[in-house]
């Protein structure tokens, strides 16, 4: 799994193209040439880049849902709608297409943000909105999430 670190802001110009940085280029060395899988996000309205390699694993689990099951069917068609195989061009842009640049409703300025092996791609006024908002449950969220998590081997975290 690919773990990718930090976040960005960046500017889309008038085609809807981001330059990515030269961080995060550093970080996804091994995997540009592969190409990528853009995407709706499930639960925000932001975009997700996915490394094609992590798209992949994605799949594996998505493709191990019984289709003859409505709710796993409706599921797999909402999760892959409006999915675009994308590359990087020769400067190192991502093309955002008119699609996925509406649901997301990116503009000129965003902000690319890791969550592991993935990037989220987000308007940058939705991104401080979504965070500040958040932010407010965090601990609380910390918490329940991780509050039972022990990584030592005697159980003291």
């Amino acid at each position: 799994m690919l773990n990718l670190i930090g976040t960005y802001e960046c500017k889309s110009d008038a085609k809807g193209r981001l330059m990515l940085p030269n961080a995060l280029k550093k970080q996804m060395a091994s995997v540009i040439q592969d190409g990528f899988v853009l995407k709706r996000s499930v639960f925000h309205s932001c975009l997700e880049l996915y490394p094609m390699q992590e798209w992949n694993l994605m799949m594996t689990d998505v493709n191990k849902l019984n289709r003859f099951v409505k709710k796993n069917n409706d599921f797999i068609r909402l999760f892959t709608a409006g999915v675009k195989v994308v590359d990087l061009d020769a400067l190192g842009r991502l093309l955002i297409p008119k699609d996925l640049s509406a649901f997301s409703g990116i503009s000129k300025e965003v902000v690319l943000t890791t969550t592991v092996g993935i990037i989220e791609i987000w308007d940058k006024e939705k991104y401080e909105l979504a965070i500040n908002d958040a932010a407010v449950d965090f601990p609380v969220l910390a918490e329940e999430v991780m509050g039972n998590a022990t990584t030592a081997q005697d159980g003291i975290s």
